[in-house]
């Protein structure tokens, strides 16, 4: 069966039903993937798949165990400049409330969530630089701070170390897929 025909099957009325293609690797219907960019978060309430690169940026996944709504976040740094007013998701303080705003804008509940947290890698290694001005760590402890002071369970992590990530997350699910670069 072609790609064409997978794409359009024909119901027992003789409409036309389209469909997503399949996976290749499993046959099963494939997700939609979405990619996101340091600086940026996403939340779902479809099933996703939600692809980022993580070096010394942290990502938060967060999913909802009752409404099957997931949510992810990218950002570069802990905290944003203190004069300006800043209120880019480039920084952690600023992009963790959007994540959870986010969610509960689509109804999920702070009981019913439960979180993920990845990278913060010390992918920059000079010798000379003390532990206290580790960025990827400050990224993911400002994560930590933010998830346990709206009690939020962390499901799993894998941060730190000095390799990159490559985090595929299943929105539907809460699933994650972590590669080491």
């Amino acid at each position: 069966m072609s790609q064409e025909d997978r794409a359009a099957r024909t119901t027992r009325q003789g409409l036309v039903r389209t469909t997503r293609p399949q996976d290749p690797l499993t046959g099963m219907e494939a997700l939609p993937r979405r990619y996101l960019h340091a600086g940026e978060f996403i939340t779902c309430g479809e099933p996703s798949m939600v692809i980022t690169i993580l070096g010394s940026c942290v990502g938060v996944a967060l999913y909802d165990t009752r409404t099957g709504a997931g949510g992810l976040n990218h950002f570069l740094l802990p905290r944003s400049p203190a004069t300006g007013g800043e209120s880019s998701a480039r920084y952690g303080d600023v992009a963790m409330p959007k994540l959870l705003d986010a969610m509960l804008g689509r109804g999920s509940l702070v009981r019913d969530l439960q979180a993920k947290v990845f990278g913060g890698a010390r992918v920059l290694n000079y010798r000379d630089t003390p532990p206290h001005r580790d960025l990827g760590a400050g990224n993911f402890d400002l994560a930590f701070e933010f998830l346990e002071s709206q009690s939020i369970r962390i499901a799993g992590r894998d941060v730190g170390g000095r390799h990159g990530r490559k985090l595929v997350f299943h929105t539907h699910l809460g699933d994650a897929w972590v590669k080491r670069l």
